[in-house]
């Protein structure tokens, strides 16, 4: 029998890495410096460089890197934070533990990210609803910026904060401007799955508002001041550990030589499924890292079943809107509800996808879902 494929081979890159993450760890457990080292401070210059940002501010997680901004930014009760239906669940939910209120927008059907009209129709229904329109959170899903051509004079026009949630997409870029710079703060996650991914959990807060930046760093720490003990404001225990930091800033050296490796296996599944399946396109004038290839067929729970006969595993991103999940099904949605999103929940298929899928090994994969298909 074939031996199965992973889905992300994260094996691979540790070999590639070898002995320079345990010098790295080790460095760290010889110092002693667990919680805020010095390698933290060094991982955020080294990120603000890599994409051109003022500030990068590293903390526990993608999650906590949404709830920072939201925290900062005072959102509370009574406010509206328009997010896309077909994401995550950690999008809407930094909202709802604030309070204030999610509302659900519809997505492209192409790009699966966040409808620049369904926004707008949102947008008139809150202030209808009585509701204070204050923060947009597009999500880049998979890998490529979302529409903020589109997105960001609409949030302009009506006063709203832009936080770029790109949690999958840190590393690609849109007209010649990196992740990292397209929202007045973006957020991102370094969840080992993710295209820059740590051994645990760990996110970081990009902005080039100097005000924010300090405002974030302190409610990451509880919230203190310039005295450790004098908390100056409420905050969370968001810091990133020395640890993953230091894992972080090796990675980070090969980071754009794997940017290139996705692009080349995004390539190849473009060519080979292109005929039998709906691949997933990236705008003019935009990158994609390529978190995810994700494709479309009517015939998705057969596919699946098939590839997992054969070795290949598959994954489902998302099964289900956020719209529709238990916990948020009290939330408003745009008029006209969110028909792509549900849509794509019932026709998407990931395939493995990342920087050390060989061609053989890709082959294989495409052969299955043509079989099938």
């Amino acid at each position: 029998m074939t031996d199965p494929i992973p889905f992300i081979d994260l094996k691979a890159q540790r070999r590639r890495l070898g002995a320079r993450l345990d010098e790295a760890i080790l460095r760290v457990v010889d110092h002693g410096a667990y919680i805020m080292g010095a390698e933290v401070a060094a991982l955020e210059r080294q990120l603000a460089a890599f994409c051109g940002a003022r500030h990068a501010i590293a903390c526990a997680s993608g999650t906590d890197a949404l709830l920072l901004v939201l925290v900062a930014r005072g959102i509370r009760p009574g406010d509206a934070v328009f997010v896309p239906d077909f994401t995550f669940v950690a999008t809407a939910e930094v909202v709802a533990l604030l309070g204030a209120t999610p509302v659900f927008v519809d997505v492209l059907e192409d790009t699966f990210t966040m409808d620049p009209a369904s926004l707008t129709a949102a947008i008139g229904w809150a202030a209808g609803a009585g509701l204070k329109a204050r923060m947009v959170i597009p999500v880049d899903l998979f890998g490529q910026p979302a529409d903020y051509r589109r997105i960001a004079p609409i949030a302009r026009a009506h006063g709203l904060f832009v936080l770029a949630d790109a949690a999958q997409s840190f590393g690609a870029s849109l007209d010649g401007r990196s992740v990292g710079t397209l929202g007045e703060a973006t957020a991102t996650s370094f969840f080992p799955a993710k295209p820059l991914g740590c051994y645990g959990d760990g996110g970081a807060v990009f902005t080039d508002d100097d005000t924010l930046a300090a405002l974030i760093k302190s409610i990451r720490v509880h919230g203190q001041g310039s005295d450790k003990y004098d908390t100056v404001r409420i905050g969370i225990n968001g810091r990133l550990d020395t640890m993953q930091a230091a894992i972080l800033i090796e990675k980070l050296t090969i980071f754009p030589d794997e940017i290139t490796a996705r692009q080349r296996a995004a390539e190849r599944y473009d060519e080979g499924l292109r005929d039998v399946a709906t691949v997933p396109p990236v705008m003019a004038g935009a990158t994609s890292v390529w978190a995810q290839y994700t494709i479309k067929g009517t015939n998705r729970d057969r596919l699946a079943a098939a590839c997992t006969a054969a070795g290949v595993p598959t994954a489902v991103y998302y099964p289900l809107p956020l719209s529709r999940q238990t916990g948020y099904r009290h939330f408003p949605t745009a008029p006209g509800g969110t028909p792509i999103s549900d849509h794509l929940a019932q026709t998407v298929l990931s395939l493995p996808m990342h920087p050390y899928l060989d061609e053989a090994t890709q082959g294989r994969i495409v052969e299955t879902v043509r079989g099938t298909t």
